[in-house]
């Protein structure tokens, strides 16, 4: 069997059928007790309760009992349903293969033990059939949520949650509420760059879309806690702290700082190689003008992440206006310096100026944030981020 493999019959069927509003897909492994009651259920809800179009996809990933028999099964007895079968296991992994082959306008996901009350479904999904978000989440930490759960869940939630609003500066309140639906249209660019295919596949998600600026809608939930969860939580929460430090690393800031430290060593190498026949005002300026070059276009594409043509001129127009003030504030020190000593060592002069570019990297961050989100929202007719919360 091939790592990804579907009935023929269930092909046939979605070949046949239209595209549907929303595709909602069960990611499972080893649920050969709970999958059957799950799906009928959910099948019984989406029928009489549903407004929109809409498919069941069960995505088995890597199940050794009877899992995807039963999934075949429903897939022939009940309408819109279908399955899919993957050889190896991960819940990001199923996610990645069904919404990758989606034709859905809006593509979800939700737990197959329902912990989630399913008449949050409806406001969900809405606001992004609306066009109003490109995101939503499911949360069980917001005001007007109804959890019930155990002690040692609800500390190690919360936990988590806090330590992404601390260390990636998350704006969202539950990365890992097991109910969330994405537009079909924003996973285009946002999915490829999604590397986890196990639990941290949700955070990852979420964090990427806020750094690109994705609107992300919230609603709160009631949830039951399911006694019977399969999850590790100690090896669960080793990989997730794990994957927190690799988009740490690949923050904006940390890219910022990535290329700041290169560009100052290169500032200091050519400092250094031009004060003989030019002196330190001339080196000084040489040097600035050519790494402030690099470091806009370096920062444009890997900090931000602007591909393209798009706004370049100005781009590197308003990169000129902080080297000016960069060229201004270095040369003050120098002035200052020299005032003090007549001749100063040239390493001396080399920590002044680059203490002074230190302080005018801040200048440049914050412009060239500013700059690129403000093309950004021009782009977009919404806001650049909103974290929504209604009430289910």
């Amino acid at each position: 069997m091939s790592a990804l493999a579907t009935r023929p019959q269930s092909l046939w069927q979605r070949a046949a059928a239209p595209a549907p509003e929303v595709e909602i897909v069960v990611p499972v492994h080893n649920e050969d007790r709970t999958l059957a009651l799950s799906v009928r259920r959910l099948h019984r809800f989406l029928s009489t309760e549903f407004p929109f179009s809409w498919r069941i996809v069960i995505a088995d990933n890597a199940s050794t009992d009877i899992t995807p028999d039963i999934a075949a099964l429903l897939s022939r007895e009940l309408p819109s349903v279908s399955w899919l079968h993957l050889e190896r296991k991960g819940r990001g992994r199923a996610l990645r293969a069904a919404w990758s082959r989606s034709d859905a306008r809006v593509v979800c996901y939700m737990d197959v033990d329902l912990s989630t009350d399913l008449r949050a479904l409806l406001p969900l999904v809405a606001p992004l059939l609306s066009g109003h978000s490109d995101l939503a989440i499911g949360t069980r930490l917001a005001h007007g949520a109804r959890v019930v759960r155990g002690p040692k869940r609800e500390l190690i939630s919360r936990a988590y949650n806090k330590l992404l609003h601390v260390a990636l500066r998350a704006h969202f309140s539950d990365a890992q509420c097991g109910f969330k639906a994405v537009r079909r249209d924003a996973l285009a660019d946002l999915l490829p760059a999604v590397r986890d295919d196990a639990w941290f596949f949700d955070t990852e998600l979420l964090v990427l879309a806020q750094r690109r600026g994705l609107r992300i809608h919230e609603v709160p939930v009631d949830w039951i806690d399911d006694p019977d969860s399969r999850v590790k939580i100690v090896r669960t929460a080793a990989e997730d702290l794990v994957g927190v430090a690799r988009l740490v690393a690949a923050s904006p800031i940390m890219r910022f700082l990535g290329i700041g430290v290169a560009s100052t060593v290169a500032y200091a190498l050519l400092f250094l190689l031009l004060t003989g026949p030019l002196g330190a005002v001339g080196a000084n300026a040489i040097a600035l003008a050519i790494t402030a070059v690099g470091n806009t276009a370096a920062n444009r594409r890997l900090t931000f992440g602007v591909r393209g043509r798009a706004h370049l001129v100005r781009h590197h127009l308003r990169g000129a206006v902080v080297f000016v003030l960069t060229l201004a504030l270095t040369n003050g020190a120098l002035a200052v310096l020299h005032d003090v000593e007549a001749r100063p060592a040239r390493w001396v002069d080399l920590a002044v100026l680059v203490g002074a570019g230190l302080v005018a990297t801040v200048t440049r961050y914050v412009a060239l944030k500013t700059w690129v989100f403000a093309h950004r929202r021009r782009r977009r007719p919404s806001p650049l981020m909103t974290t929504d919360r209604s009430t289910a």
